[in-house]
C-alpha cells in the first residue's frame, strides 16, 4: 500500500519528492511538504484546526496521531498497516494536498489539475 500512496502523491499536479531529512521521504508543492511518506504510515495535514484533526484520533484511535513538532497545526500520522482503508487514505492524502496548496501565493500554485 505504501508504494501506491507515493504513486498517488506523485501523481498530484506540481508534486515531486524529496528527501529533505536522512531517511525521510516526503513529497512537496512548490517548496512545501504535502505529506511524509513512511514504510507503514503517512503524516498529513487532516484540517487546518487541531480541533478537526482530531476527529481521525477519535475515529481510529490505534491508528492515529499527533504528529510531533506540527501537529499542533492540523498534521496527523495515519498508520498505513492498520484499520484506516486505503481509500481513506488517499482521500486524506488528497486532503492534505489542497491545504498546503491554498496556502501558496497564486503564483507559486500548479495548475489546477484533476485530483
Amino acid at each position: 500500500m505504501a508504494a501506491r500512496l507515493r504513486a498517488a502523491a506523485l501523481d498530484l499536479p506540481g508534486a515531486w519528492e524529496d528527501s529533505p531529512w536522512d531517511g525521510d521521504t516526503v513529497a512537496k508543492v512548490g517548496d512545501k511538504i504535502f505529506v511524509f511518506l513512511g514504510a507503514e504510515s503517512i503524516g498529513v495535514k487532516c484540517a487546518r484546526s487541531r480541533t478537526e484533526a482530531d476527529e481521525w484520533l477519535a475515529r481510529f484511535p490505534q491508528d492515529a496521531a499527533v504528529m510531533p513538532y506540527i501537529g499542533r497545526h492540523g498534521w496527523n500520522t495515519l498508520r498505513t498497516t492498520g484499520a484506516i482503508e486505503e481509500d481513506e487514505l488517499r482521500e486524506a492524502l488528497e486532503t492534505s494536498y489542497e491545504i498546503v496548496v491554498s496556502g501558496l501565493p497564486r503564483s507559486r500554485r500548479p495548475p489546477a489539475g484533476p485530483i
